[in-house]
């Protein structure tokens, strides 16, 4: 076993969370098989994989900012459920 029931109640602790005996057992078990399935990926060689945060290549997505003109008023207000021809109108909340 990689981790004991001690470990994992330790970290039950940190996280506050309250386990009885039956999930400490369960968690204990789903822990270890977690563990043991890392150790396996571990014995795979991967010096030659080059490391990646996602599946897919990707690069960032900006663009440059292109100043146009805004949608008018009228055709913001248009499809509005409330409005007084100026602004949206929403219920007072204070």
């Amino acid at each position: 076993m990689k981790i004991s029931k001690k470990q994992v109640e330790h970290v039950a602790h940190l996280a506050r969370l309250t386990l009885n005996e039956e999930e400490l057992d369960r968690m204990t078990g789903q822990l270890d098989n977690l563990l043991l399935y890392v150790d396996k990926i571990n014995e795979l060689d991967t010096s030659r994989v080059v490391p990646t945060f996602h599946v897919f290549s990707v690069s960032n997505a900006f663009r440059d900012d292109i100043v146009k003109d805004s949608l008018p008023r009228k055709e913001a207000l248009k499809n509005a459920p409330k409005q007084n021809g100026e602004m949206f109108q929403v219920p007072r909340i204070i």
